[in-house]
């Protein structure tokens, strides 16, 4: 593993590049339990998607070596689907379940995902805001990044919004997440998204990605301007940003801006 650090203007990024998905995988699972170990109560925002599922099945391995205890940890998922309910097999509290909690000692009363069946928006985002502030806030924030630039379903757009909201999901989106389904018209439209403001008031953030055709956004977001369009791209404000990716997606970095630091 190599490991470049970049200080920006109200912000420090850390890159830590693996050759493969699996060494990705576990250094992000290392980030992760590290958090747990130190802070067994930890409050942990969770995403969705291909690039955390071997995070979540190593974390899930070194739990039944019995090395780590998720019986104290409170987790925030970034989203749902709206009109999903939690059983519906292509819900993100199934995915939770499925990859991760039904395999670990976490207490489901200590889990929080949008409820995508409150028929009131107005009172769903509320409710899901005023959990996270009394949760005190998130410790370690898990996100991947789409390849628009959106980070949980923050979209680009001409602002972006600080709460937890109900968002219109963008062409490309559905598009990127239409293999979870028999195709793309079975998709929801809407999706519920923590917002802007709590990712960024997380103590720390760990951004797991793979792939090539990562390659392009991730230049884009983390070394060019700050912008809207671009959602991600105000994580170079975070005091605390470690991306974990792999050789492919971290391609366009690595040969602009040399990975120096052996680790």
């Amino acid at each position: 593993m190599t490991e470049q650090r970049y200080e920006k203007i109200g912000g420090k990024m850390r890159i830590l590049y693996s050759e493969d998905y699996y060494n990705m995988s576990r250094q992000a699972a290392n980030i992760v339990s590290a958090q747990i170990i130190a802070k067994p109560n930890s409050v942990l925002g969770l995403p969705t998607g291909t690039s955390p599922m071997g995070m979540y099945k190593q974390l899930i391995e070194w739990y039944k070596k019995g090395d780590l205890s998720f019986a104290k940890v409170k987790t925030l998922n970034l989203d749902e689907y709206k009109g999903f309910n939690k059983n519906h097999p292509n819900s993100y509290f199934r995915f939770m379940y499925d990859n991760l909690f039904k395999h670990v000692n976490i207490d489901l009363n200590n889990v929080h995902i949008p409820n995508g069946l409150n028929e009131s928006i107005i009172n769903e985002c509320e409710k899901y805001n005023k959990i996270i502030e009394l949760l005190g806030g998130i410790d370690l924030q898990i996100l991947g990044i789409g390849h628009n630039g959106h980070i949980g379903f923050n979209e680009p757009g001409e602002s972006l919004e600080k709460g937890t909201h109900c968002i219109k999901l963008s062409q490309s989106t559905k598009e990127a997440n239409k293999r979870f389904f028999n195709n793309i018209d079975e998709m929801p439209n809407y999706a519920y998204t923590v917002g802007i403001k709590a990712i960024l008031q997380a103590k720390k953030i760990l951004m797991v990605v793979n792939g090539g055709d990562k390659k392009h956004i991730l230049l884009d977001a983390f070394f060019g301007p700050i912008t809207p369009a671009i959602p991600a791209s105000i994580l170079q404000l975070h005091a605390n940003l470690v991306i974990c990716g792999d050789k492919s997606s971290l391609e366009m970095i690595i040969d602009k801006f040399p990975l120096s630091v052996e680790r």
